[in-house]
């Protein structure tokens, strides 16, 4: 609607995603030690009131370089009150059941997206300034609320991750020995992250594991940024707009399922080989995008690779990303968790800000989406091995205390 209106070129508008996805990059290794030095309450309070502003002040543009300015002001506000602050607060209060947690937490989001249907007729009937008008004060309507229920950690109010104690709770935090332990903690005023043995930024910069998992979640958001260009490429490959809309839909729901399924399982099933299987059923399904309506050894496909899409791509996709919050906590601890998560979602940032730009450079060029596609599958398919070859929780939490022993300060 916005290019419709300005009649600016679709690159113009496109480079505002990209734009967003570097930011948020350049941002997110920040967030975490805002959250540990303000609390998440006032961290996410600064970001609802920017978000809000910025729907309202989106829907008063009127040239390009203001819609830049917002994009970069909107990018700000989601970075400081939505995704790394929710997930930070959510893995600090559970340690057994954090999958289910996490799980049931992205599957929100999830159905968010299920929401765009309807945000579309609304524009058509209202007007696309008075919809982001009406966004922004919806923001702020449900966000200031919810920020006065945040809560960091469960100690600072006299309670325990998960709701008590429990003999494995230690075990259950990996390198984390203190999390969840079974006695009680101390009183609120006297609590302190430092009670948290956790990784530093700078170790965990010198760990292989950090650079394996973070390359592996890497190349699934290099994949996934490349879903704005799926129903063109959809169109492209000689499917109806009806069916092109109705696969893309349909990725949406694989996506929900997915993250209700971790939110069931995720606690009691091994975590690397769920990733691993997510990102091949990611690879598999933006493949079947790739060759649907293709011709493969003289041998046309036709339509038959496409149900694959959805159920892949999205199932795929939807499964991995709170089993890989999951992991990153489970082996970091919950002082180190803000930190390390910011610097993993600005590794995934750089990554993502260039996989529609990819895709929609290699049409330019080949005048075809397959061979864009196609290596994207294959950097999914190349993730299912190394996703397999991360080390075991219990030899990273070994790697970490003998760590620590070794820079221990010798007594006497």
């Amino acid at each position: 609607m916005i290019v419709n209106t300005f009649g600016w070129s679709r690159g113009a508008v496109g480079a505002a995603v990209s734009i967003q996805r570097l930011e948020g990059g350049m941002i997110s290794p920040f967030i975490g030690t805002l959250i540990n030095r303000y609390g998440t309450r006032k961290v996410m309070s600064v970001g609802v009131a920017i978000t809000g502003l910025s729907f309202i002040l989106m829907s008063q543009v009127q040239t390009l370089w203001q819609f830049y300015l917002v994009i970069v002001l909107l990018t700000i506000g989601m970075s400081l009150g939505t995704f790394i602050v929710l997930v930070v607060t959510v893995s600090n209060w559970f340690v057994r059941r954090r999958a289910r947690a996490l799980g049931i937490l992205m599957a929100a989001s999830g159905i968010g997206g299920l929401t765009v249907p309807l945000l579309s007729g609304m524009v058509d009937t209202f007007g696309w300034r008075e919809v982001l008008f009406g966004i922004g004060v919806g923001f702020w309507i449900v966000g200031f609320p919810a920020t006065v229920l945040m809560r960091q950690f469960p100690e600072r109010y006299g309670m325990l991750p998960d709701g008590g104690p429990r003999k494995d709770a230690t075990a259950a935090s990996g390198a984390n020995s203190a999390e969840g332990g079974g006695q009680q903690e101390r009183p609120r005023r006297r609590f302190s992250t430092r009670s948290l043995p956790g990784i530093t930024t700078r170790q965990a910069l010198r760990m292989r594991f950090f650079w394996q998992l973070a390359l592996v979640s890497s190349f699934g958001q290099f994949a996934s940024a490349s879903n704005i260009t799926h129903i063109d490429a959809l169109r492209e490959s000689g499917f109806s707009p009806a069916v092109a809309a109705f696969a893309v839909g349909a990725v949406a729901v694989g996506d929900l399922s997915g993250r209700l399924l971790i939110a069931a399982f995720g606690d009691r099933v091994n975590k690397r080989a769920v990733l691993a299987a997510g990102l091949g059923l990611e690879g598999l399904g933006i493949l079947a995008i790739g060759i649907a309506n293709t011709e493969l050894f003289g041998i046309s496909l036709g339509g038959f690779p496409l149900p694959l899409y959805p159920i892949g791509f999205g199932l795929g996709f939807g499964a991995s990303v709170p089993i890989r919050l999951t992991l990153l906590a489970d082996y970091f601890g919950r002082e180190s968790y803000g930190n390390v998560l910011g610097l993993t979602s600005s590794i995934n940032a750089i990554f993502g800000a260039f996989g529609a730009a990819f895709a929609g450079l290699m049409f330019d060029l080949t005048d075809t989406y397959t061979i864009a596609f196609t290596v994207m599958a294959v950097l999914l398919f190349v993730s299912v091995p190394l996703t397999m070859g991360l080390e075991s929780r219990e030899r990273f939490a070994a790697r970490n205390r003998r760590a620590r022993a070794q820079t221990r300060p010798r007594s006497g």
